[in-house]
């Protein structure tokens, strides 16, 4: 029969001992059971020595920490003393955090990765994407709306305003003073008899107001008895 032979981990030193043995029995560092964790750290260092391994004055000395605490725990003690786990369970947590911190600074500065300054690529300005003819169709549409509103109107939006007769309210100025000069006074509504068209009409109101500002032309009366007089001359005989 071929002999037994136990596979021993290499530990850096009793403190990463203890670690891993607390992590593989799943135990508490707050609150260690230090019997059962110091039966396991004996077992360790008697397997160490059973497989002819060198065994640092350090992994000795743990262990006889390791029953001093053991001992204190079992006697009785005061309320005000601390308990002698404590110091184990600090150490235990500031070496953890120093293996993560050294672990972060192996991935960071391993020997084994190469870096290099940063190198100039060409711009690469072919168009990569892949389109569903669906998503083309879409925009095509949406690009022919947009083009439509950049186009000129068409002629027939501006004819409402293009075929109105444009009259200006001098030429009605001209108009009245030229009806009033043979007639002298003449009815409000006798000056717009003539005048059908929407142009018409408000040029010859607005020149009325500018002839009446200008003190040239009087309006008397109220209503459809309004009359519009000529100041300043006399009528003509004509």
């Amino acid at each position: 029969m071929d002999k037994l032979q136990y596979r021993l981990e290499v530990y850096e030193g009793p403190l990463d001992m203890l670690l891993a043995l607390v992590a593989k029995n799943k135990i508490d560092i707050y609150d260690i059971p230090i019997a059962e964790l110091l039966d396991q750290y004996i077992e360790q260092i008697e397997l160490m020595r059973e497989a002819d391994l060198d065994i640092a004055s350090e992994f000795l000395e743990m262990a006889a920490r390791l029953v001093y605490i053991k001992t204190a725990s079992l006697l009785p003690r005061p309320e005000e003393e601390e308990d002698p786990r404590l110091e184990l369970t600090g150490l235990l947590l500031e070496y953890q955090q120093c293996r993560r911190a050294a672990e972060k600074l192996r991935e960071q500065a391993a020997f084994d990765t190469v870096t290099r300054p940063a190198e100039e690529l060409p711009a690469d300005f072919t168009y990569q994407r892949v389109h569903d003819p669906r998503e083309l169709g879409q925009a095509l549409r949406a690009a022919w709306g947009k083009g439509k509103s950049l186009l000129p109107p068409k002629p027939e939006s501006f004819s409402a305003l293009v075929s109105a007769r444009i009259v200006s309210v001098a030429s009605q100025t001209v108009f009245v003073l030229r009806y009033l000069w043979r007639r002298g006074t003449v009815a409000y509504q006798a000056l717009f008899a003539q005048k059908q068209d929407r142009s018409s009409r408000v040029a010859l109101f607005l020149a009325v107001l500018e002839l009446v500002k200008s003190r040239r032309v009087r309006v008397e009366g109220e209503d459809s008895a309004c009359q519009v007089r000529l100041l300043g001359r006399e009528r003509a005989n004509s």
